[in-house]
């Protein structure tokens, strides 16, 4: 196993040689800072220029044909609402309070699921710097969504853009479809995550290999096959 001594080449190592990463990150406090703060501007900054390219009028347009009959006054309400400033404070405020909750509530499942480990010595501040650690993989996506957002021509851009590697972009999946929102969640290096999350697990605790990716992959599964189950009805 090859030697991590610092943040900077943990964040670096992480995408191929995770071992290494997890147990220098194991060993020493406040190193998944760095992560984070990366994590915050990738995520923040495609939307971030998203926001500021995109034809207001024509998304506004788009997300109202998406809907059920609307009555005009709620044409109206909906359009009022659909401006520059809104899809930016949603970009800024909205991006980092979701990704602070979720990553919470990710820390909590795998304190609670490592809690039969025998060593057990990690705790729910350690897991939650592991979950920023494991989201790595996202920075690649918001970097293609980046280079995409500068060199479109038109200002008519889809929404799944600053998702690239999600199914709905790839397999150009129409706003209007109830699978859009499921598609637009299920992104390509959520397979690297959790990849990520196995050998963070394995290198963490005493658990084989096997019930490490039974941890790693067991909320993905749940949430995303109740979310199918609930689209085929």
């Amino acid at each position: 196993m090859h030697s991590v001594t610092n943040p900077l080449q943990a964040c670096n190592d992480i995408f191929f040689k995770p071992n290494g990463v997890f147990k220098a990150v194991g060993e020493n406090n406040n190193w998944s800072w760095l992560p984070f703060i990366l994590l915050v501007v990738a995520l923040i900054l495609p939307q971030y220029l998203y926001a500021n390219f995109v034809d207001i009028d024509w998304l506004a347009d788009t997300m109202i044909a998406s809907q059920e009959a609307m009555s005009p006054a709620e044409e109206d309400a909906m359009r009022s609402f659909i401006t520059r400033t809104s899809l930016i404070v949603q970009a800024t405020v909205g991006t980092l309070i979701a990704l602070v909750v979720f990553n919470a509530i990710f820390a909590v499942y795998f304190n609670l699921a490592t809690r039969s480990d025998d060593s057990h010595v990690f705790g729910f501040t350690d897991w939650y710097g592991f979950t920023w650690w494991i989201s790595m993989p996202s920075i690649i996506s918001c970097l293609i969504a980046v280079v995409l957002i500068l060199l479109a021509e038109s200002h008519q851009l889809p929404q799944s853009t600053v998702s690239p590697t999600s199914l709905a972009y790839l397999f150009n999946i129409d706003v209007a479809s109830s699978w859009f929102a499921f598609c637009q969640a299920l992104r390509v290096e959520m397979v690297w995550s959790i990849y990520l999350t196995m050998v963070g697990i394995s290198q963490w605790t005493s658990f084989s290999t096997k019930k490490s990716l039974a941890i790693a992959i067991a909320p993905s599964a749940v949430i995303y096959g109740i979310w199918l189950i609930i689209l085929l009805l």
